[in-house]
């Protein structure tokens, strides 16, 4: 590879880690050509982006990168693969899913939201992240029932006046 060719996947790299909050690296090594295969068409169904990367390519767009990954860099040893992807859990998902059939990918570090995960051993704490659609539910969710409530009261109340005042003077 030329200087210009590494260059170019630099900054290839760089525009990448720029235009994402979910950053998964995980070692895929081992894995023979049918299984690579399953995982690739597993990520594609999730909606994960994976692609084997060099090393010291990523270290270096890491570095001219204006995010801060923390350790992660240092999990750069071996054979590593990026998987990138708008749910900041699916990665995650994809990676335990796939390891009820083999002993691979093993997480190496992740980058979601400006927090740093270092080690397979937070796999599970990643795939418990909800996304911001999941919290934005949840927090409706919460705040539907206590409307629902006060509405509920008020119909049983028999519609009038005093049956209405009656129910909102017992809540």
């Amino acid at each position: 590879m030329t200087r210009e060719e590494k260059s170019q996947v630099i900054q290839e790299l760089t525009a990448q880690l720029a235009d994402t909050n979910t950053i998964y690296l995980a070692d895929i090594s081992g894995l023979d050509a049918t299984t690579t295969s399953n995982l690739r068409r597993a990520c594609f169904k999730a909606n994960v982006s994976l692609a084997v990367v060099k090393n010291t390519l990523l270290a270096k767009a890491m570095e001219a990168s204006d995010k801060d990954f923390g350790e992660l860099p240092e999990t750069l040893k071996g054979n590593t693969s990026m998987l990138i992807a708008e749910a900041s859990n699916a990665p995650a998902k994809v990676i335990k899913e796939f390891r009820k059939k083999s002993d691979k990918p093993l997480l190496k570090g992740a980058y979601v939201e400006e927090a740093v995960y270092v080690g397979d051993d937070q796999l599970d704490a990643l795939v418990n992240i909800k996304s911001r659609e999941e919290l934005i539910g949840d927090i409706i969710g919460l705040l539907q029932s206590p409307a629902k409530n006060v509405v509920s009261a008020l119909q049983s109340g028999g519609g009038k006046l005093t049956g209405i005042l009656k129910t909102l003077s017992e809540k």
